[in-house]
């Protein structure tokens, strides 16, 4: 956190920081009072400098580290899996889909157009509701046996 003191702070950052201080409270190294004060303090702050202020005259705990030194500790700690290329055309027709049925609603002259709106969630139904069709799922059939690719 030292590193790029200027970075802006976001609601995990001063989640970590309350609780860093709250260690350090039960720790017996801060008053009540400091306490209080540093904790309105971690949610007034809006960058990591505001945040490291708070810890510069404290000794490092377990959770003090992780919350300045490792940037990594704020990202999402369940990244996305990479799109197969049989997935990419599934969502290519879903990213799709909405804008065909408002051309539809437009062009089509029937009574009931707004029906075409429908087609959205019909074709997600029938792209990504069978979990146990293709090849993109092939080890949910033998679950039990603990091994997904086990009997492919």
């Amino acid at each position: 956190m030292v590193d790029v003191p200027g970075v802006r702070v976001g609601n995990a950052e001063r989640e970590q920081a309350l609780t860093a201080l709250g260690e350090h409270f039960a720790a017996g190294r801060l008053t009540v009072p400091e306490f209080d004060e540093r904790s309105l303090a971690v949610a007034h702050a809006s960058t990591r400098a505001d945040l490291a202020v708070l810890f510069e005259d404290l000794p490092v705990a377990e959770s003090t580290p992780a919350l300045f030194d490792d940037p990594a500790l704020f990202d999402d700690p369940t990244p996305e899996p990479a799109a197969s290329g049989r997935t990419r055309w599934r969502i290519a027709v879903m990213a799709l889909m909405p804008y065909l049925a408002l051309a539809l609603f437009f062009l089509v002259p029937i009574d009931h157009s707004w029906l075409f709106f429908l087609l959205i969630p019909a074709t997600g139904a029938v792209l990504f509701g069978s979990r146990v069709r293709g090849d993109d799922h092939r080890g949910d059939r033998n679950l039990e046996s603990g091994d997904p690719k086990e009997g492919n």
